[in-house]
């Protein structure tokens, strides 16, 4: 774990620039919304996700979460099919500002083209940089 500034970056995750982490789990991925997301957020109130059986395709939205703030699109990190949903995190959305990377997960995607696709997402080390630009520009 790396801390830019006061945003937590774990190792051994993926990030996308839409502010969402990826962790491969076999033939699987896990995908939730990072630190900094939930702080810019602030107070998370709803969550709306897809419904386990539907498909997703990268850098396009498949729901949304609300804050106290504002409205925010959740764009998928990786095409595939969607193989579970994190049921607490709609009914008690707060989990996503208490623990976005443990119980605040949002998706488990079966990926239908992960190789090609990653490519397009940073890892840890292109993370760490990033964040470092983004909290720069603060």
């Amino acid at each position: 774990m790396v801390k830019v500034d006061s945003y937590e970056v774990p190792e051994g995750l993926y990030y996308t620039k839409d502010f969402e982490w990826l962790k491969i789990e076999g033939d699987k991925v896990r995908v939730g919304i990072t630190d900094y997301a939930q702080k810019q957020l602030r107070e998370i109130v709803y969550v709306e996700l897809p419904s386990p059986g539907s498909t997703v395709k990268q850098n396009e939205p498949y729901g949304t979460v609300e804050s106290v703030k504002s409205v925010s699109d959740l764009v998928a990190a990786v095409s595939g099919t969607v193989e579970e949903v994190n049921e607490e995190v709609q009914s008690t959305p707060e989990i996503l500002n208490q623990d976005p990377y443990g119980k605040g997960w949002l998706l488990v995607i079966k990926p239908s083209n992960l190789e090609e696709e990653l490519k397009n997402i940073m890892n840890f080390n292109q993370a760490v940089e990033w964040h470092k630009s983004l909290v720069k520009k603060g």
